[in-house]
């Protein structure tokens, strides 16, 4: 049923007369009466009786128009909600996120202020590792993504480094590096670091920071002994916390499981940062997604040191 024809119907019910209606449209009487007649016979019923001051509903008519009134309301509701998809005020945002990502106070941030720019965006959030978060990026189940230091790089994808902090090592509260260090500032050798048990967070083989924490020692002819590898930070500081070995994490995530581990500077660690990187497809057409990416990069640049 043509949607024109709804709207000419509803103006002749609402004027009672052929001639205001057609003027309310701005089209000529004869062309909507033979609009409304097809309609009644695409119905086959009669919609109006016509007398000479106009036109009257049916009872047909009447039960017509209460459901021509709705479809009416239908689709022009239908249509401002895709006026507000054009625009990107309206449709799904899926983000993904690494644990050490979500404890930068960046992510909650830029969460809050998209929200507050894009009520109406049905936003859905994912936790992984980076691989996980990557593959599902190229696989079309994420729109973006932020996590550390890529572990890959699958062809259409565009990665962009938002912000950079240095990296702590996080050890048990009652090791015997951590005590005293409350009042000691020194930061911990990478030498000193290498002989004890180190914790990482990677996918083996796979580049990363704790790649590059490794790569790091071998250049410097260090030999550390790896006690466990683990898929996300969490697991990490809470082998830490339970005294499994020593790592090193953002600095971002100084404090967590505070009652039982101490963060201390890494006195080699200049060659080794924690980037916040985001990851988005090359041919992304989602203006949800277009619109929080160009968020992101507008808060990095206005606060840099975050």
């Amino acid at each position: 049923m043509d949607i024109r024809a709804l709207r000419y119907f509803a103006a002749v019910a609402e004027t009672g007369h052929m001639t205001r209606a057609a003027e309310q449209l701005g089209i000529q009487q004869p062309p909507l009466s033979l609009q409304i007649k097809a309609l009644e016979r695409e119905l086959g019923v009669l919609l109006f009786r016509r007398h000479p001051r106009g036109v009257a509903l049916t009872d047909a008519g009447r039960l017509f128009q209460a459901e021509a009134l709705r479809m009416l309301q239908d689709m022009d509701a239908m249509k401002q909600r895709m006026t507000r998809v054009a625009k990107g005020q309206a449709g799904r945002l899926a983000v993904g996120f690494t644990s050490s990502a979500a404890a930068h106070r960046f992510m909650p941030d830029a969460l809050r202020e998209f929200r507050r720019a894009y009520p109406d965006v049905e936003l859905q959030l994912r936790e992984d590792n980076a691989a996980e978060l990557t593959e599902a990026l190229a696989a079309g189940r994420l729109h973006c993504s932020l996590l550390r230091v890529p572990v890959a790089r699958p062809e259409g994808l565009l990665f962009e480094t938002l912000l950079r902090e240095p990296v702590l090592v996080a050890m048990p509260s009652d090791h015997r590096l951590a005590r005293g260090r409350d009042k000691d500032s020194r930061a911990l050798p990478l030498a000193r670091l290498c002989e004890e048990g180190i914790i990482l967070v990677r996918r083996p083989g796979a580049p990363g920071l704790y790649a590059d924490l490794l790569a790091l020692c071998h250049a410097k002819g260090l030999r550390p002994r790896v006690v466990a590898e683990v898929d996300r930070m969490m697991t990490n500081l809470n082998l830490v916390a339970a005294g499994v070995g020593l790592s090193v994490v953002p600095a971002s995530m100084h404090g967590v499981h505070a009652h039982a581990i101490a963060y201390a500077r890494l006195a080699d660690g200049g060659q080794l940062d924690a980037p916040l990187t985001l990851v988005s497809r090359a041919e992304e057409d989602n203006l949800p997604a277009l619109n929080f990416a160009a968020l992101l990069r507008r808060l990095a640049q206005e606060n840099p040191g975050s």
